[in-house]
């Protein structure tokens, strides 16, 4: 079954001085997400937004609000976030012992939201394998986590085919969200291999017409998805192991078999 790419537009590049405007044009595009993302200047070198503005935010919108907390301690900060009443929230696995990884996503569910589990580009995927069942979405980083407007790190789409992969060995479905350097070149990539939301910041907030920008992302992301998911009857695995540029320029468009339904809950 196809289900459209979701794009998740990053108010960290909108414009804070109309950020009302910002997120009623994103609502009107046709955005699946609003994405927040939450620096505590020690797990990253930087600082942006916290709960006051958050609580101010989750009521603000029809969006509901995807929170990328890059902090330090988790299981002491989450309560102040989740009080805010924000639909997912994603917390990084680099941050938490094993243990803790546990009790992080049960406070989640807990306080009925969906628990997401972000990785760093150097931190192997399969170290979401613990959680892999417990999880809602696992989130992608393609940029080292800390400042808005970085390049794509060539190869993160390979990642998010790894992932597709151990979620098909585990027999789970989280969604899988990518975020770092995507736009209108290198939405398809990740997508053909798996992504199921794009987290999107200058490309589409810097963007002459941010409306028009995501649209044209999702539209071309979705493109990328069907022409998989067409090609695969015919293709099978005979791709598998490739990059997406060979699998490309070879004319073939290979993709994991991994379920598309996606799920809005």
């Amino acid at each position: 079954m196809f289900e459209p790419i979701k794009i998740a537009p990053s108010i960290l590049s909108a414009d804070f001085m109309n950020l009302g405007i910002e997120i009623a044009r994103i609502e009107e595009a046709g955005a699946g997400y609003v994405h927040v993302d939450v620096m505590d200047g020690h797990f990253v070198p930087n600082l942006s937004i916290g709960v006051p503005l958050l609580k101010q935010l989750v009521p603000a919108t029809s969006l509901p609000c995807d929170v990328h907390l890059m902090i330090d301690n988790p299981l002491r900060e989450l309560p102040w976030f989740l009080d805010c009443g924000a639909a997912l929230y994603t917390i990084h696995r680099e941050a938490v012992s094993d243990d803790e990884v546990r009790r992080a996503i049960a406070m989640i569910h807990e306080a009925g939201a969906l628990a997401a589990l972000s990785v760093k580009p150097k931190t192997p995927v399969r170290s979401l394998e613990l959680v892999l069942e417990d999880l809602d979405m696992v989130l992608v980083m393609s940029v080292e986590p800390g400042f808005s407007g970085q390049s794509y790190i060539e190869g993160s789409e390979d990642r998010v085919a790894e992932l597709a992969q151990l979620c098909r060995t585990h027999g789970v479905s989280p969604l899988i969200e990518v975020d770092g350097g995507i736009g209108e070149n290198t939405a398809a990539r990740v997508a053909y291999e798996g992504a199921d939301v794009l987290v999107c910041g200058n490309a589409v907030f810097r963007a002459e017409d941010p409306a028009a920008a995501l649209r044209k992302i999702a539209h071309i992301a979705d493109e990328a998805r069907l022409e998989g998911l067409h090609k695969l009857s015919t293709v099978g695995k005979t791709c598998v192991g490739k990059t997406f540029a060979d699998k490309m320029r070879a004319g073939r468009a290979c993709i994991d078999k991994r379920s598309f339904a996606g799920e809005d809950s």
